[in-house]
């Protein structure tokens, strides 16, 4: 099945540089918000307390956040969770209360909202807790990354591939936490899944081209590289386009049906979706190409006949 009625043949390769600008802005974009103004990191990072509610009838979200608030809970986090009785309260750690007195005061407050509201799950997640997860978020990322760049060197035997994959890799994630940055979007253990998901969809796409280059390539060593890359990413234009499709609507139907604790998750899915499309084109293969790769650094053997053969 093809998305095309016919074989395109856009030049991709000759706009490369118009593209490297853009995604050059985004990046700065992304990295100046990362830094200026930081994530707004869940309670997963933080520590704080976690607590589910159930009411007798529908709850009232916004009714719970005012009372919380008057009680002196400081930035309380309510939100629907599961059924419309029940709800998730998440609320920043305070060192100066135990589980119990917390629990308490809690249900003294979603009582004030509705008599029979009962707090069925609390959870306190420590500050030590938090960084542990901060860090073992950093080390699983910083794997993936190396574990990419092994693979493509061993695969494809050249570094100008595997470059382009890890930049394209890097490029995706960035975007998509500059977009948590932007926006103040709660930044918890869901976003770094669904990051990590992208990383692996991006370079799924990467890899397809990349080996479609190869056999290009294969086909025709002596080959301009601009036009064996050109003719690579039109061939797979129509698998990709109807892959991101298909996958775009599971995850726009999760960000606005799944609810406030898909949210996050979802759109982390649904940014990397567009930028992994976008760099296994316009980053990954444009980097190798600018990296000034040949058909005799996938076939090395290219190179070592062509010594041979000279008198």
């Amino acid at each position: 099945m093809e998305f095309f009625s016919h074989q395109t043949s856009y030049p991709f390769m000759a706009t490369r540089k118009v593209w490297y600008t853009l995604s050059a802005l985004l990046l700065i974009v992304s990295l100046v918000s990362f830094f200026t103004r930081g994530l707004n990191l869940a309670i997963d990072f933080t520590g704080g307390v976690s607590a589910e509610a159930r009411f007798p009838g529908a709850a009232n979200i916004d009714a719970v956040r005012s009372r919380l608030a008057g009680a002196g809970f400081r930035d309380p986090q309510v939100e629907a969770f599961g059924s419309s009785r029940d709800i998730a309260i998440r609320l920043p750690p305070d060192p100066k209360q135990t589980a119990t007195e917390v629990r308490d005061r809690l249900e003294a407050a979603l009582r004030a909202v509705d008599a029979g509201a009962q707090v069925v799950q609390l959870d306190v997640l420590g500050p030590q807790v938090g960084n542990e997860l901060r860090v073992s978020a950093m080390w699983a990322l910083f794997f993936t990354l190396l574990g990419i760049f092994l693979y493509i060197a061993f695969r494809f035997h050249t570094w100008r591939l595997s470059l382009g994959a890890i930049f394209a890799v890097l490029h995706d994630p960035i975007l998509v936490i500059g977009f948590f940055s932007l926006t103040q979007t709660s930044f918890d253990l869901a976003v770094v899944a669904a990051i990590l998901a992208v990383i692996g969809y991006s370079l799924n796409d990467t890899v397809v081209v990349f080996d479609r280059i190869r056999e290009r390539f294969e086909t025709n060593r002596r080959a301009a590289p601009n036009l064996v890359l050109d003719q690579s990413i039109n061939q797979t234009l129509s698998r990709t386009i109807m892959t991101k499709v298909v996958t775009s609507i599971v995850v726009v139907a999760l960000l606005f049906l799944g609810g406030p604790v898909l949210q996050g998750f979802s759109a982390a899915l649904l940014i990397g979706i567009i930028a992994g499309t976008y760099s296994s084109i316009y980053i990954s293969s444009a980097f190798a190409l600018d990296c000034g790769l040949t058909a005799e650094h996938i076939f090395p053997t290219v190179r070592k006949t062509a010594f041979d053969q000279q008198p």
